[in-house]
C-alpha cells in the first residue's frame, strides 16, 4: 500500500514541470537628463538642507516612533528622522511618449 502511494506521488511530480516567469526590465536612470543637482546626504540637519537647497515646497508632518518627516522640493523627497537625514531620494518624471 505504501508503495502505491509513493509510485503515485512519484507520477505527479513527474507530471508537474518546471515552472517558468517572464523577466520584467525597467530601465533605471534614463529619467533625468544632463546635469543632476546633487542630493542632501545621510546625516545633514534640517539648518543644513534649508541653507543649501531653500525651503521645500511641502513639508509633511512627522509620522511614527521614531518621527520621521518628508520634506518635498521640485525635483526630489528628503526624509528625516528626528532633525537628521535618512535618505534623499529623486521623484521620477516619466518621458513624454
Amino acid at each position: 500500500m505504501k508503495a502505491t502511494y509513493s509510485l503515485l506521488l512519484c507520477a505527479c511530480l513527474s507530471l508537474a514541470g518546471t515552472a517558468q516567469a517572464d523577466t520584467l526590465r525597467i530601465p533605471v536612470g534614463e529619467q533625468a537628463s544632463g546635469q543632476q543637482t546633487p542630493l542632501p546626504q545621510r546625516g545633514a540637519t534640517f539648518d543644513s538642507v534649508t541653507a543649501r537647497w531653500g525651503e521645500p515646497s511641502k513639508r509633511h508632518a512627522a509620522v511614527g516612533q521614531p518621527p520621521i518627516t518628508r520634506w518635498d522640493y521640485p525635483d526630489f523627497s528628503v526624509y528625516f528622522e528626528y532633525n537628521k537625514v535618512i535618505d534623499s531620494v529623486r521623484l521620477h518624471t516619466p518621458k513624454a511618449p
